[in-house]
């Protein structure tokens, strides 16, 4: 489902080239449920960026589905990620000024959903995740672990090939962390691919392999 060939990013300065990852050579079978760890800094965010092609500024090759995403111009990479992608932000990214509701129901629009069957799927997520209470209120009236559970609903709402998150449970209390383990769980064994990011070893025994990085390296990988 993806590969990646010595991948590398890195910044230009005064001092030379600063390197974020360095010769990344990795695959993702259909199906896995893969952590990503490492200290800060480790160049763990920044690898989960360029796999849901938020990040174009790199080196190297990735495939994703057959597709040479390296090759690839910004709007059909857009449209890779809009057919497979579902992404969880570390700091949310919801559009502050629509409804939890909208919020939810943008995602859909951009698959060309019909207005009816949108409303159903919406009104259903808003169930599963406790929070139809909230649906016509904005972000920001929102507590952090509120906004969270919302971002996580809208990156499934599509139901993704590919969920890819950043720290998902970060701000959630400890019983919504494991419900949305569990939820990323059943998703897996019903076939979506998840990769995410995350300290905790908690949320990384959920998944069926681990990738460690150090300053940019993977330096292991293992089951």
């Amino acid at each position: 489902m993806i590969k990646l060939g010595n991948l590398e990013k890195f910044y230009e300065s005064g001092a030379g080239r600063t390197y974020v990852l360095r010769q990344i050579n990795v695959e993702v079978k259909e199906g896995e449920f893969v952590t990503i760890m490492g200290p800060s800094g480790a160049g763990k965010t920044t690898l989960l960026s360029i796999l849901g092609m938020l990040d174009g500024a790199w080196n190297g090759e990735y495939w994703l589905y057959d597709n040479p995403v390296h090759e690839l111009k910004v709007k059909h990479r857009n449209e890779l990620h809009k057919r497979y992608i579902g992404f969880v932000f570390q700091q949310y990214h919801l559009l502050d000024d629509l409804t939890v509701y909208e919020n939810l129901d943008i995602p859909l629009s951009y698959r060309n959903v019909k207005r009816s069957e949108r409303a159903a799927i919406v009104a259903d997520s808003l169930d599963r995740f406790h929070i139809v209470g909230k649906k016509d209120l904005y972000p920001g009236q929102l507590s952090g672990g509120q906004q969270q559970l919302v971002a996580v609903a809208r990156a499934v709402i599509t139901n993704p090939k590919l969920i890819l998150a950043d720290e998902p449970t970060g701000n959630l209390h400890t019983t919504q962390g494991r419900e949305i383990m569990e939820l990323f769980k059943r998703l897996n064994a019903e076939g979506t691919t998840i990769i995410q990011v995350t300290h905790s070893e908690a949320n990384a025994a959920y998944g069926n392999r681990i990738i460690n990085l150090l300053d940019g390296w993977v330096v292991d990988s293992k089951k």
